[in-house]
């Protein structure tokens, strides 16, 4: 079955931030070394944050290997997270034709407190996926991140970004504004949604990028394993704040990517929505909303999922061409390298354009993927 993965990630090697990085903050650059305990890791701002490699690139490893104190080395790791010769054979092992790239210490970065050392480390990072992606652009997609500390640079970013050549751009949950640009929703980021759509780039939210959402958190109640159900609510938050905002009024051709967040809850997410609407529109304030929230939904967000099997069971009761699959490879959450086997489960149900517009095809037009094979 032909298949391109909506997320998929990179595993930075010790090169990417550290050569790459304004020299102001090259003390603090992510660097990689190996933990007593966890093995291989990528070490933030001189200790803020540890990345066990390990629990990150972990696709294809039985449950009982997967944690953060497992101790994995180096050649353990699947070189495809930094080498991409390597990764072009991952993708033939796992039988998919490309993939949407997207950080893995990125998305931890984006919770970092200091906007100027986001900036500094998502600057570098930019000219390293670049690079990365050069090898096979049209199956190596690489996604940007800006810090977005004003609107102003943010939108410069974008700029820079296009001049390398990235598809689309992971913005963080909550902007480092210091321009007092208030919330997304805020009219005075219009000039960075229209400059999206001008620049043709589209924009995702990941899940474990807002600070609210993060596994093992104290927010969430109960043992560890009850936050893991609870990662997806950074996103649909995020949604929210979009659609009851009015930012899809204001900017009605907006496509916004919510990643890895599954989609099997969007069919209940749209009708809450409307009947929030509906009863307590008094909620909007001065505000008032053009469409039903479940029709902003349909046109304007896309969803990434792996191996939601509800997603695909209830493509009927949501825009089935705004729902996109992804393998997020090498995470542990990954489906490689059993990806075809579980599509071809999880689709049988489907007419033959469904499941091509979902496993690839809606990917594909998103991000203008260009290929003779792609548009047959």
């Amino acid at each position: 079955m032909f298949a391109i993965s909506a997320d998929s990630h990179i595993t930075e090697p010790g090169d990417c931030y550290v050569d790459r990085i304004d020299p102001r903050f090259r003390d603090r650059a992510p660097v990689a070394t190996t933990h007593d305990t966890m093995g291989a890791v990528m070490v933030v701002d001189n200790g803020a944050s540890v990345v066990p490699y390990g629990m990150v690139a972990a696709a294809g490893r039985p449950w009982e290997r997967i944690g953060p104190f497992e101790h994995v080395g180096w050649d353990e790791l699947h070189a495809g997270g930094w080498d991409p010769v390597a990764r072009l054979a991952d993708q033939d092992r796992d039988g998919v034709a490309a993939e949407v790239l997207y950080p893995s210490v990125g998305m931890i970065l984006c919770n970092h407190p200091d906007g100027d050392y986001k900036h500094a480390c998502f600057d570098a990072y930019n000219r390293w996926i670049a690079e990365f992606q050069a090898a096979d652009p049209h199956r190596l997609i690489g996604m940007g991140q800006t810090a977005l500390r004003s609107v102003a640079e943010g939108i410069d970013d974008l700029e820079r970004m296009a001049g390398l050549g990235l598809r689309g751009v992971m913005l963080p949950g909550h902007p480092a504004c210091e321009d007092d640009a208030g919330d997304y929703d805020d009219p005075s980021w219009d000039p960075f949604w229209r400059a999206l759509l001008d620049l043709r780039l589209p924009p995702s939210f990941h899940i474990l990028t807002t600070g609210d959402d993060q596994i093992g958190s104290r927010r969430f109640r109960g043992p560890k394993m009850n936050s893991f159900l609870g990662i997806i609510r950074g996103c649909q938050d995020v949604i929210g704040t979009l659609i009851f905002g009015g930012v899809f009024d204001r900017h009605p051709d907006l496509p916004v990517v919510c990643v890895e967040a599954d989609a099997g809850w969007a069919p209940h997410w749209m009708y809450r929505a409307d009947h929030a609407v509906e009863r307590h529109r008094n909620w909007l304030g001065s505000g008032t909303l053009q469409r039903r929230p479940s029709e902003y939904f349909r046109e304007n967000v896309h969803v990434t999922f792996q191996d939601d099997w509800v997603a695909f069971q209830t493509a009927h009761l949501v825009n089935h061409e705004r729902l996109m699959w992804a393998s997020d490879f090498p995470h542990s959450d990954s489906t490689f390298p059993d990806s075809q086997k579980m599509l071809a489960q999880h689709t049988a149900h489907l007419t033959d354009d469904v499941r091509d517009d979902i496993v690839w095809r809606n990917c594909a037009r998103l991000y203008q993927l260009e290929s003779e094979a792609w548009s047959q």
